[in-house]
Formats: C-alpha cells, sequence, structure tokens
C-alpha cells in the first residue's frame, strides 16, 4: 500500500472516529508517552554546565526514539501502520475543542475562558469575547498546521517513522521549547528543529486554507503579514485565516500576567468578532482538509 493511500485511509478514519475516549482511559495515549518521554530526559539532563549540547543529544536520541518505534509498527503491516497514523492525526479533536469554545461563547464569556483555556497557553482570565474567539481562531489555524498537514507531510515523505519522529519533536518543543530560563539552553536545539520540520508545512496548510476561501489578492496579504508573527510558522495558516474570514488575528496579548504588544496579522479585517466567527473558521477547517483528501486521491490515482 502506498503512503499516499494509507494516509488518506487514516484521514478518513481521524474524521470519522476523532479520539475514542473509551480506549484512551484504558490506554495511554502515544502522544501522551511521548510527553512522558520528554519529561524524563528533561528533568535527567537539564541540569549543569553544557545545556545547549546536552539538549541537542536528548532531542536527537527522543526523536531517533520514536522513528525506530515507527519503523517496527510500519513493519507489522499496513493496517497498524494506518491506525497509528489515524491516532496521530488531530483534524477530529481540533475541530471539537474549537467548536467547544464557540458554544461556550454563546453562553457565557466566564465559560468561553474556561474553554479556551484548555487549547491556549496565554492568560485567558480576563479576556472579553473578541480575545476568547481571536484566540480560538489562533489556535485552529496553527494546530490544523502542526496536528494534521505536518503530520500528513511527514508521513507522505517517510511513512509512520517519519510522522512519529515528528510528532516527537513536537511534543518535544510544546514542553521544552520555550525561552524560559529552565529551558532556554536546554529546549533551543528543539525549539529550532521544530521550527525546520514545520517551515513546508505551515506553509502548505496556509495554501491550503487560501485555496479553499480563495479572495483576490489575498495571498500577498498572507505572504507579508506571516512575517509580523512571532513564530517563522505559525503566521502562515493563522494569516491565511484571518484573511479567508476577512478579520483581524494576533495583535496583543497576555502570558503570565505580561501583556505583549504583538502585530496583527491582516489589520485591516475586522477586529470584533465572537462565535459565529469562530464556527466559520471549524467550517474553514473541513473545507481545507477536503482539500488535503482531494490532494491525497489525485496522489493515489496518478
Amino acid at each position: 500500500m502506498t503512503h499516499a493511500l494509507a494516509l488518506l485511509i487514516a484521514l478518513a478514519l481521524d474524521a470519522v472516529l476523532g479520539e475514542p475516549e473509551a480506549l484512551w482511559k484504558r490506554l495511554p495515549h502515544p502522544a501522551v508517552l511521548m510527553g512522558r518521554a520528554v519529561g524524563w530526559v528533561d528533568a535527567m539532563m537539564n541540569h549543569g554546565h553544557g545545556r545547549v549540547v546536552t539538549g541537542a543529544v536528548a532531542i536527537f536520541a527522543l526523536t531517533l526514539l520514536a522513528w525506530l518505534t515507527g519503523s517496527l509498527l510500519a513493519r507489522i503491516g499496513w493496517p497498524v501502520e494506518v491506525l497509528a497514523a489515524a491516532v496521530l492525526l488531530a483534524q477530529r479533536s481540533l475541530v471539537d475543542h474549537v467548536r467547544t469554545v464557540a458554544d461556550a461563547l454563546s453562553l457565557s464569556t466566564e465559560e468561553a475562558r474556561a474553554a479556551v483555556a484548555r487549547i491556549v497557553g496565554r492568560d485567558t482570565g480576563e479576556m472579553d469575547e473578541t480575545r476568547v474567539a481571536r484566540a480560538a481562531i489562533e489556535s485552529a489555524a496553527e494546530n490544523f498546521s502542526d496536528g494534521v498537514v505536518a503530520p500528513a507531510f511527514w508521513f507522505l515523505v517517510a511513512g509512520l517513522p517519519g510522522l512519529m519522529a515528528y510528532k516527537m519533536v513536537n511534543t518535544a518543543d510544546s514542553m521544552i521549547g520555550y525561552r524560559t530560563p529552565a529551558h532556554e539552553d536546554f529546549g533551543k536545539a528543539t525549539a529550532k528543529l521544530d521550527d525546520l520540520v514545520n517551515w513546508i508545512p505551515a506553509r502548505l496548510s496556509a495554501l491550503l486554507l487560501f485555496l479553499t476561501h480563495h479572495k483576490r489578492g489575498g495571498w500577498q496579504i498572507i505572504a507579508g503579514d506571516a512575517k509580523l508573527h512571532r513564530s517563522p510558522n505559525a503566521g502562515w495558516p493563522e494569516a491565511a485565516m484571518a484573511v479567508g474570514l476577512g478579520i483581524a488575528l494576533s495583535g496583543p496579548r497576555s502570558y503570565h500576567g505580561e501583556m505583549r504588544d504583538e502585530a496583527f496579522v491582516n489589520e485591516a479585517g475586522r477586529q470584533e468578532i465572537g462565535a459565529a466567527e469562530i464556527d466559520d473558521a471549524v467550517k474553514g477547517l473541513w473545507r481545507a482538509w477536503a482539500a488535503l483528501a482531494a490532494a491525497l486521491v489525485l496522489l493515489v490515482l496518478v
């Protein structure tokens, strides 16, 4: 079975089944196991001098472990490879989490703050309706790249080993890739590697979102405003989503009690947004997902 066909089946399984809670109550999710491995390495190796080098060795070892695990699973046969890929794709769970924020926002801002706090790392306690919606949509766009397009891309390139290695890097980045006193040095190699492995997928994500929300002159805005983002990659899908929906994203936000005056992407778009725009973003995620699936169908048929 080709990687394209296996990925197409995995995408469909993820879209239909999502994350079966009954299963993951009995067994640890692979992402949880990866997180435990990263946590163990952080506790064992993040000390003393030379943490930049130590951190580089750590992420190399973790990535190699993930690659070898994926290789062993792939050797069992294509059903295992497809099921593992479906588990590590996140379209359905992403959509469900983002839609929950829209539902909560329709009830009260307080409930919406609690819902969006589950999917973003910024301070949510003082958010108004617009900032809740903006955070949810930004998370939708960024995680479409990290949770769907990037895993799909690396599966196409290198099968399940490539997908497993990518997920390990991405998981490690979410845990130790921050510029904090504890991880400034130890997580530097991880952060750089995550930027590298997401470079192409982020731009592919932007292209999928743009093609399914086509706006005349939109790509020029996307390419220009993506560079305003603090991340070399996240700005691309966020700018594409902002242009597609005609709204402004990014902008000022608070982390750990500190307000950061970050630039808007698509600043000319609507800045007062709410649950309706989150719903539109969810529809946009499905359209972009369908475009990805259609591209895979073409690859299978060629």
